[in-house]
């Protein structure tokens, strides 16, 4: 009667004690164990997985298969067509043309978007009165929908009744349509992704500058260093690495440029603004060519991968030889 009232755990002391050495029910127990919390974790991690395999890996193999077809919107084709649609994209003039308004965006957005938001991290760093009020005043815009932003701009930059133009015209400058013009069209959607999307880096910069010990700063002081020499000596080089990672971030972001182009220029875009996104999304839903829109897409992902790998190596090395 005594054994049948003994706890679970006396239970297996008393088992470990009769079994041969080795062969423990502890063991035994702390493998079910293990099992168990194997499962439990699957089950944490199945709803993501199943999501990913749905709506990542599927659609890329999906659309890798595309890519050698000739399959159209409309449901016809489907035939494959082995390596013709690359063929083709590779001597696609259009083609390149949006890669290259596409390069240049990012070149002329990603320098300006690192600039500002340093400063304007500074600034608001150095202890200006209602902090709360410039940190939400930068950050704002970056919350608002693509559409929202879009409208904002597309009105600002109204030939006729644009702040813009009103602007130009009060220092006695010529209107400019800003929106119809060749060149000058990709260098709106660039003024108004700044404004859009300079508050995110703002929000990195601050976050860094604020982890910087004071007693840098204290230190330089006793040995008299100034405000420009701590700037130089101190803050900008601990602000190096946020600074590469903001970089990568912009670069890819400003890459899959889309939202804005489109709707700013209500979805008729010159040979100067229109993005490979927006050709991509021409060549398959206006055209009725998923094959051969899925071809550009993954002739655009090889150049996103390049560029990833490039920085990355850029960041290593500078890593290395710190």
């Amino acid at each position: 009667m005594s054994d049948i009232r003994m706890t679970t755990t006396e239970k297996t002391d008393r088992l470990d004690e009769m079994a041969p050495p080795g062969t423990g029910i502890a063991q035994v127990g702390e493998r079910a164990a293990r099992r168990k919390e194997r499962l439990v974790a699957w089950a944490f991690l199945a709803p993501f997985m199943i999501a990913f395999l749905m709506f990542v890996v599927w659609p890329m193999l999906h659309g890798a298969w595309l890519s050698f077809t000739d399959q159209s919107l409309a449901g016809s084709g489907g035939n494959f067509v082995g390596l013709d649609n690359y063929a083709e994209a590779f001597t696609d003039s259009t083609m390149w043309g949006a890669i290259r308004n596409t390069v240049w965006f990012t070149i002329i957005s990603t320098v300006p978007l690192v600039l500002f938001a340093m400063v304007m991290a500074l600034l608001v760093n150095t202890g200006l009165p209602g902090q709360w009020l410039w940190r939400l005043s930068f950050f704002m815009p970056f919350l608002l929908a693509s559409t929202v932003i879009s409208q904002i701009w597309a009105w600002i930059f109204n030939p006729e009744i644009g702040a813009a133009n009103a602007v130009l015209s009060a220092v006695g400058l010529e209107p400019l349509a800003w929106l119809q013009t060749l060149h000058l069209d990709l260098i709106s959607i660039t003024i108004a992704t700044v404004w859009w999307t300079v508050g995110f880096n703002f929000l990195l910069y601050l976050a860094a500058l604020q982890n910087i010990p004071e007693s840098q700063y204290e230190a330089a002081a006793v040995d008299g260093a100034g405000r420009w020499r701590q700037l130089w000596s101190i803050t900008i080089p601990q602000l190096l690495p946020v600074t590469g990672v903001i970089f990568i971030l912009q670069i890819l972001a400003s890459l899959k440029l889309f939202d804005q182009a489109y709707q700013m220029l209500g979805g008729i875009s010159s040979d100067t603004s229109r993005p490979i996104v927006q050709y991509i999304f021409e060549a398959g839903f206006v055209g009725y060519r998923f094959g051969y829109a899925a071809s550009i897409s993954y002739v655009f992902f090889a150049l996103i991968v390049v560029v990833g790998v490039i920085q990355m190596g850029i960041l290593n090395r500078r890593k290395g030889q710190r």
